[in-house]
């Protein structure tokens, strides 16, 4: 072949074909059909219905990252249209990429005038309804502008009978009333416990990955109810056992260090130096003098031992927050006056204040609170 010459449709469906061993997991094991989403059942049982009739309303799906909202369409996507026909029907636009009024007057509504054609496909040795009618999906479209999400209405509403749209998005009080009224919302839960670990135990097996009920646990705890945060922590932890040989066994341990959390010895041990004892029977406390000493003077040295090990401020009071909320013994008065002084430091550190001196002001009011 000539160096200039241009490649054959062949030659590049080779060169665009991934080895799987090299994809990052969430791809890899991103659901294939509806039935494989984890625990969002109502919205699971909603779409199974229009799978059927094949009359889909637009849609609105939003929730917290990583509960499966993208990952829903583009299933529900592949099962109405097959492999075939799923890029001439279906345009996905990430909406804080493209989130200006050019891009919906030109990219999302020439796409949407286009006229699909009904019909029945085989494909893979299976039949695929295939609609008459397109579907664009504006992922994160609560970054969109205000002017677009204006225009896009209109667009809605003319091409309504040949184009499904579907809006992914966290924060569903940024869409526009005109365009959330002409949607049918689904919301999306942070996964359970059952449901994340039952899918991280199949992943890990799949991959030949040993992780003990423990590591499953921290996996979840540090995610809080983002499966794809989970599943990449994993990875990542897996990748990280295999660099040694033999290899080494994940430890709850090595998910906090990916995960970017304090360890929970740290912020116990900075619990009980602040007076909250007690608040978990497994506490691993340092008895050092730090952690006993009380008073202004022993208060100030841990902080100044936790800021060395260069802990964010955000994650150390985030942690800090949840340990004394969850406390099983202090009283709700001393919880409601922590919760304030979490509330200001949370303020004050969106606002660019210093973060040592705020984790030591917040050290001294939780302190002087529970005393």
């Amino acid at each position: 072949m000539s160096f200039f010459q241009k490649p054959t449709a062949k030659a590049s469906a080779k060169t665009a074909t991934v080895d799987p061993s090299l994809q990052p997991w969430v791809e890899k094991y991103r659901p294939k059909t509806i039935d494989d989403v984890s625990a969002q059942e109502h919205t699971v049982a909603v779409l199974q219905r229009t799978l059927t009739s094949t009359n889909l309303p637009h849609m609105l799906f939003y929730g917290p990252p990583g509960t499966g909202k993208t990952s829903t369409i583009l299933a529900l996507a592949r099962q109405l249209f097959g492999p075939d026909n799923f890029r001439s029907r279906v345009l996905e636009l990430n909406a804080s990429d493209e989130r200006g009024i050019s891009i919906v007057r030109d990219k999302i509504k020439n796409f949407a005038r286009q006229t699909p054609r009904a019909q029945t496909v085989a494909s893979d040795g299976k039949t695929y309804p295939c609609p008459p009618y397109k579907i664009i999906i504006l992922d994160e479209a609560d970054s969109m502008t205000q002017d677009a999400q204006g225009a896009l209405r209109r667009i809605m509403e003319t091409y309504a009978r040949i184009t499904r749209f579907c809006l992914v998005c966290n924060y569903v009080t940024r869409i526009i009333d005109p365009l959330a009224s002409r949607c049918s919302k689904f919301r999306f839960k942070p996964l359970d416990p059952t449901s994340t670990s039952s899918r991280l135990t199949q992943i890990a097996s799949a991959e030949n990955v040993a992780v003990s009920d423990e590591v499953v646990q921290t996996l979840i705890s540090t995610s809080q109810g983002d499966l794809r945060r989970s599943i990449t922590y994993l990875q990542s932890a897996s990748r990280l056992s295999t660099s040694t040989k033999p290899p080494t066994p994940i430890t709850p341990s090595d998910i906090q260090e990916i995960a970017g959390v304090v360890p929970d010895p740290v912020i116990n041990s900075f619990a009980a130096t602040l007076g909250i004892d007690g608040a978990n029977n497994d506490m691993d406390v340092d008895d050092g003098p730090a952690a006993k000493a009380k008073g202004f003077d022993g208060i100030r040295s841990k902080v100044k031992q936790i800021v060395r090990e260069g802990y964010s401020a955000t994650q150390i009071l985030s942690q800090l927050h949840d340990l004394v909320v969850d406390h099983p013994t202090l009283a709700a008065q001393k919880k409601a006056k922590c919760a304030m002084v979490f509330a200001e430091a949370d303020k004050a550190l969106c606002d660019g204040a210093d973060e040592e001196l705020w984790i030591l002001e917040v050290a001294l009011q939780v302190h002087k609170a529970v005393a």
